[in-house]
C-alpha cells in the first residue's frame, strides 16, 4: 500500500496556457539572446543583414533553440519553467508521460496553431476536453494538477 497521493488533474484551460506561455516567453528570450550572441561571434561581429538567406537560417536556429527547450522541459518533467507556476503538466491523453515523438509533434503543431493567429489554441475554447490542435495532433493532453 502506497502513502503516496493519487495524482489528481483536470484539463487546463485557455487562460491557465496563456500564463505559462507569457512566463516562458522570458527563457525563450534568454535563449535568443545567446543563440544569437553566438551567431553574431561567428559572422566576426557582423550582424545578419534583415531580408537575407542569413536572417531566415537565425529565424530557424532560433525557432530550434527554441523547441529544444521545450521538448527537453516536457520529455524530464512534463513542465517548462512558465508552467510550474500553474500546476501545468503535459502528459499523453491516457496520462503516462509522453514520448519524444509525441512532443516534438506537439511543438511543431503548437508553432503552426501560434501562425495562425492562435486559433489551435482557440480551439480549446470549443473542445470538450480542452484540447488545442497540438494536443490533439500529438495525443497529449494539458493538465493543471491539484495542490
Amino acid at each position: 500500500m502506497s502513502d503516496a497521493p493519487a495524482l489528481r488533474a483536470r484539463p487546463a484551460h485557455l487562460g491557465w496556457r496563456l500564463f505559462a506561455m507569457t512566463y516562458d516567453f522570458f527563457p525563450a528570450l534568454a535563449l535568443w539572446f545567446a543563440a544569437s550572441g553566438l551567431v553574431l561571434l561567428l559572422r566576426g561581429g557582423t550582424p545578419v543583414p534583415p531580408g537575407s538567406w542569413a536572417s531566415w537560417g537565425e529565424l530557424a536556429l532560433l525557432w530550434a533553440v527554441t523547441g529544444v527547450y521545450a521538448v527537453a522541459s516536457w520529455r524530464r518533467g512534463g513542465q517548462t519553467l512558465g508552467m510550474r507556476p500553474w500546476r501545468l503538466k503535459v502528459l499523453r491523453a491516457d496520462g503516462q508521460p509522453a514520448g519524444t515523438k509525441a512532443l516534438l509533434i506537439r511543438y511543431a503543431v503548437a508553432t503552426l496553431s501560434l501562425a495562425a493567429g492562435g486559433l489551435g489554441l482557440l480551439w480549446t475554447l470549443v473542445d470538450r476536453e480542452r484540447r488545442a490542435w497540438h494536443d490533439l495532433a500529438s495525443g497529449t493532453v494539458l493538465v493543471r494538477l491539484d495542490r
